[in-house]
């Protein structure tokens, strides 16, 4: 069963019972995907950087934007505007395939997974997730890698409090800890 369908049959019928809402737009459901990755130590490398923008669109399915520095840090040679990043944002029917792709392909298969912390759950009943490397997702193959990024998953809900958000993404088949 796909996860919109699910969303719809199971987690707003269970939802509406625990928290006592009256009708189906005021259960917390999932807005949007923030998919966003650090192109620091590849930033000379234009190679590196468009095999990391392929291997985003793969993952997610449409094309990513860059993300540039808001202001200068000596430390680190940034300056202003330059391209420190990528990012992608799925709604809709996309953000529920990405979630339902992470939660039963992806996750399981990355290394000593043993399930989302709770406090990985904001106030507002968003989640994060940070993972260490794109092969984990099944569209990279492993083969032609040469470089391993990590990612910062965000799914955005219209959840307002954190029991609100753990209570849907556990019913949406998240793996979170008790």
């Amino acid at each position: 069963m796909r996860l919109q369908e699910k969303y719809k049959k199971e987690v707003m019928p269970a939802m509406k019972e625990k928290f006592g809402y009256k009708n189906n737009l005021s259960v917390p459901r999932i807005e949007k995907v923030t998919i966003n990755t650090g192109i620091g130590k590849f930033m000379q490398d234009e190679k590196a950087i468009e095999e990391i923008v392929s291997d985003l669109m793969l993952i997610s399915g449409q094309k990513p934007v860059f993300t540039q520095a808001k202001k200068a840090i000596a430390g680190f040679k940034i300056r202003k505007g330059l391209k420190v990043g990528l990012m992608v944002t799925l709604r809709g029917r996309r953000a529920f395939d990405f979630a339902q792709r992470l939660i039963s392909l992806a996750l399981p298969r990355s290394r000593d997974f043993r399930g989302i912390e709770q406090k990985s759950i904001d106030t507002h009943g968003n989640l994060n997730v940070g993972l260490k490397e794109q092969i984990i997702f099944p569209e990279i193959s492993n083969e032609n890698i040469r470089n391993i990024f990590g990612m910062q998953i965000t799914l955005k809900t219209t959840a307002k409090t954190h029991e609100e958000g753990v209570e849907l993404f556990k019913l949406m088949g998240f793996p979170i800890k008790k």
